[in-house]
């Protein structure tokens, strides 16, 4: 399954230990990674940034995800509506991709999951459930 990973399920996966960091396991283990250029942006931002994470181990995760499919920077954002603007950058990355499946946990992205019937839209939660069978 081509699966792409969001900023919010990424940061969550590289920062902590719990469910994220095991999807992400399962999903370079199992599945096709995918994220875009745009994620990887946003992902050392909010690392060093907000949560205060070394360079290098901003650099190492990035590093890790380049070894796996990222999408070219859009040359314009979705359609979609969505109340934060840079959410129609990831999920024009996600459609380009061809992604099959996306992996968030941010609640504006899983709340318009209707509007694009071409891509699941999935909490970690729900793809572990949804590996699990």
């Amino acid at each position: 399954m081509k699966v792409f990973a969001d900023t919010n399920f990424l940061v969550s996966a590289f920062a902590t230990r719990g469910l994220s960091a095991d999807v992400f396991q399962v999903v370079l283990a199992e599945h096709q990674l995918m994220t875009g250029e745009f994620v990887l942006n946003e992902i050392a931002r909010v690392l060093t940034e907000k949560l205060n994470v070394p360079e290098r181990i901003a650099r190492d995760a990035e590093d890790i995800l380049r070894r796996h499919h990222v999408e070219p920077l859009p040359d314009q954002p979705s359609e979609v509506q969505v109340i934060d603007e840079d959410d129609r950058w990831v999920l024009e990355s996600a459609l380009r991709a061809k992604a099959d499946v996306m992996i968030t946990g941010d609640k504006d992205l899983l709340d318009i999951s209707k509007q694009l019937p071409q891509l699941n839209f999935v909490t970690p939660r729900e793809f572990w459930e949804l590996v699990q069978k």
